[in-house]
């Protein structure tokens, strides 16, 4: 189980990590054409404000599972850190239980809404939106995935669920 597990996950975070990379490359580019547009020539293409806000979708849907399992994401435990054992563990056991929860109960929505996008196009490129709302999709299906599989290492004792130890996070 835990080898499934591991090899889940790796495949997973490197799938991930291109895709982020791939939606942050496109974000520059579309940006840098919009600058050197309006500098240079005085004015810069339409489509380009356009996918720049598409590609920041993407590198927030394919980034956030990725922030979950590293434990990157936004986190006030001042106080949660602060208590007495067993405590803290029990509430990073219970903000990853609800994580989870809350994407898992929002997939099948977002089905919908990224269905909806089937018969819409984008002003711009034209492009069908449902590939743009797919971002909603992969964001709640990275959070569930990362968040469950937290709460297996937790249960499990594979981890603490506290942040992972990095030199930059170490000074």
């Amino acid at each position: 189980m835990s080898r499934f597990i591991a090899i889940l996950t790796n495949w997973t975070v490197h799938a991930l990590r291109a895709a982020t990379g791939l939606s942050f490359v496109v974000l520059m580019a579309a940006v840098l054409i919009q600058v050197f547009g309006r500098s240079v020539i005085g004015t810069s293409p339409v489509w380009t404000e356009e996918l720049a806000r598409f590609a920041l979708l993407y590198l927030t849907g394919f980034g956030a599972g990725l922030a979950i399992l590293s434990g990157d994401l936004v986190n006030v435990d001042l106080i949660a850190e602060s208590l007495p054992d067993p405590m803290p563990f029990v509430l990073r056991l219970l903000a990853a239980c609800t994580t989870f929860a809350f994407a898992a109960i929002l997939i099948g929505p977002a089905w919908r809404y990224v269905s909806i996008g089937v018969r819409q196009t984008s002003a711009a490129l034209g492009m069908r939106m449902d590939y743009i709302h797919f971002s909603i999709m992969a964001l709640l299906l990275s959070l569930a995935l990362f968040a469950a599989l937290r709460v297996i290492g937790m249960i499990f004792g594979t981890t603490d669920g506290l942040p992972e130890s990095r030199p930059e996070h170490d000074t």
